[in-house]
């Protein structure tokens, strides 16, 4: 106990020393709690898992280090472009605005949806609800498909579409589940989830009911992906609470003080102290139905942890996607695919359902990449606020290494309350970095002394080639320097100009666009990917848009990989082409392909600072017997 809180002290203490000295003025660092975190399934209190209560971090004008700590002049990478885009005719709604219970808190997700086939990125942005509209007495506050104009703005065509939802949302995730070459949207609610089949001609049919993957109570942060390699993609959709809208609890009602506080002041209810909701692994039969395979597979939460999001993705590189699943307060779940239509839980040795100091946290937001450029994926969780957010290294087979501490990650996230996460190229040098957006649950939070904020900036580090992840500063009046009641975020190349850029849906307000303008001269290079469907050398296939493929591309020297998948973040899906940061090299030395299938293809990139298609079949055969 003595070495977890002195580890945490000096935690802080590094934040102070990473940090720009001219922005920060920091307060007396002193834990004054550290639960054991025995990782039970029922623990002593409630509400949420966080490391311990710190004492606050502010900056030198005296602000919560989440809302300040900017600086005035330093790199520009993201301005917000959202009104000027057109985006922000369009308001997240989610209950009321004290946030009495945990329904109203937990906000949406955001995905980027090629929906017509142009070439160009569109936005899905999840709503909320409220209990009058639950109740009928209000018209239901509705979801937003942006389509992009190719021009740098977006036009509001949800009506058209026919994707409003009109259900207390949360989740979106995006794929061909047909494999009819035109991608679907899967909206996971409070109450029945949609299924919305694309019809080709910029409309969408809700068949959610007819497909059988409608539920019924709380769910999450959905992913697709194809489990048994029969070229149709499956879908796990997690659980969250069990919860009955008609019995909300507020720490007035007859039930533990413990349950409903955070650092001994009255907040919402949950999640610990409420029943949790199972999750659903849906396999696809081909003919426009689904059938719930979650008990055989293995995966259907009988402990009943909080899910909030999940991804379909291979982390041992055996060619099947295993499954990952970020759970609220609860250990994370890895599943690992056996390759039999069975998962066989490794959530334990594989090091990823706790942290280093054997805790559970509270997971939000998931996001994969390989950091080091050495073809192993690694993970990183973000959390709750009084709680760093987790890095865990591969070391292959699936093992994994929280090493947080070690790359500069947990020194200054901990006041932060982390949400949607992705890795990604920004500055295309090669080397993916990390973003997260963050936002508090508590809608007390301002008006007490924790040192963190109900509104929050997001947090974005440079990858020191793998050796170390540094934060990027926050300039005044720049996206990194807003501070957002963020959730949800999805990333792409919104604009096809070889710049990752970034969209979040904030709670209870307008989304931001994170327009990259970072004014690097590295080259770079694209691939949108399109499965076969025909049977590889051991009988699998890949689906319509190849998700669960991996590239490896090598330039300048530098072997890189990246996966095709959907899901992931908080409950969000980002932009299904593949992005790669190329620094100066002029020429692709070599381009890999993995399969779904099991085929492995070699493809010429004949030119830089462009997008391809590849096919499936069109390259050339590696695929070793």
């Amino acid at each position: 106990m003595i070495e977890y809180v002195f580890r945490h002290v000096l935690v802080l203490l590094a934040a102070a020393i990473l940090l720009p000295s001219s922005a920060y003025a920091q307060s007396p660092l002193e834990p004054q709690k550290a639960p054991a975190g025995e990782g039970a399934q029922a623990p002593a209190t409630g509400g949420s898992a966080a490391a311990g209560v710190f004492s606050p971090i502010f900056d030198a004008e005296h602000r919560p280090i989440t809302a300040g700590g900017t600086v005035k002049t330093g790199p520009i990478v993201f301005n917000d472009i959202a009104q000027k885009a057109g985006l922000t005719t369009w308001r997240h709604v989610m209950g009321s605005p004290d946030k009495r219970y945990i329904l109203e808190s937990i906000g949406s997700g955001v995905a980027l949806i090629d929906y017509d086939n142009d070439g160009w990125p569109d936005i899905y942005l999840v709503n909320g609800s409220t209990q009058a509209a639950i109740d009928g007495k209000a018209m239901p506050p509705h979801a937003a498909l942006f389509h992009n104009n190719h021009d740098g703005t977006f036009s509001d065509v949800t009506e058209k579409a026919g994707v409003a939802n009109g259900r207390w949302g949360f989740g979106a995730a995006v794929a061909d589940f047909d494999n009819d070459g035109w991608p679907d949207i899967y909206v996971s609610n409070f109450g029945k989830n949609r299924l919305y089949r694309n019809n080709h001609n910029g409309t969408f049919t809700d068949v959610a009911e007819k497909a059988g993957v409608q539920l019924g109570n709380w769910s999450t942060g959905a992913t697709w992906g194809d489990y048994d390699g029969d070229g149709l993609l499956d879908l796990f959709v997690p659980g969250y609470v069990h919860y009955d809208i008609a019995k909300q609890t507020t720490g007035s009602d007859n039930i533990p003080v413990s349950f409903c506080s955070y650092r001994g002041i009255k907040t919402i209810c949950g999640p610990r102290g409420l029943p949790g909701e199972g999750d659903h692994l849906f396999h696809n039969n081909g003919d426009g139905t689904f059938t719930d395979v979650s008990e055989k597979a293995g995966v259907s939460d009988k402990p009943g942890y909080f899910g909030l999001t999940s991804l379909f993705v291979d982390v041992n590189n055996d060619g099947r996607v295993d499954l990952l699943v970020g759970n609220d307060s609860t250990p994370n779940y890895l599943y690992i695919n056996k390759g039999d239509g069975t998962f066989e839980d490794q959530s334990y040795p594989s090091g990823y359902a706790l942290d280093k100091d054997g805790r559970e946290t509270a997971s939000m937001g998931i996001a994969v990449g390989d950091y080091r450029n050495n073809g192993q994926l690694d993970i990183f969780n973000t959390t709750f606020s009084d709680d760093y957010k987790v890095l865990y290294r591969n070391d292959g087979d699936a093992n994994f290494t929280d090493v947080s501490d070690d790359l500069h990650i947990a020194n200054m996230t901990i006041p932060f309350l982390g949400w949607g996460t992705a890795f990604l190229d920004y500055d295309n040098d090669g080397w993916q970095d990390l973003l997260e957006v963050d936002g508090h649950i508590y809608r007390n939070a301002d008006a007490n002394n924790w040192g963190t904020t109900w509104a929050q900036r997001p947090l974005l580090f440079h990858n020191e080639q793998g050796k170390k992840i540094e934060p990027v500063p926050a300039v005044e009046n720049t996206g990194l320097a807003e501070v957002m009641t963020s959730r949800g975020l999805a990333t792409g190349d919104l604009f096809n100009d070889g710049h990752i850029d970034a969209v979040v849906n904030n709670i209870d307000a307008t989304p931001a666009l994170l327009r990259n303008v970072d004014t690097n001269q590295n080259h770079w290079v694209e691939f949108r990917l399109i499965g076969s469907g025909q049977p590889g050398p051991h009988g699998l296939k890949s689906s319509r848009d190849a998700i669960g493929a991996t590239l490896y591309l090598t330039a300048n020297g530098i072997k890189q990989r990246r996966d095709v998948f959907s899901g992931g973040s908080f409950a969000s899906t980002s932009d299904i082409r593949q992005h790669f940061g190329i620094g100066t090299a002029t020429t692709i030395d070599t381009l890999e392909v993995h399969w779904p299938s099991g085929r492995i293809e070699t493809f010429p990139v004949p030119t830089i600072d462009h997008l391809q298609t590849l096919t499936e079949g069109k390259g050339t055969d590696t695929t070793k017997p």
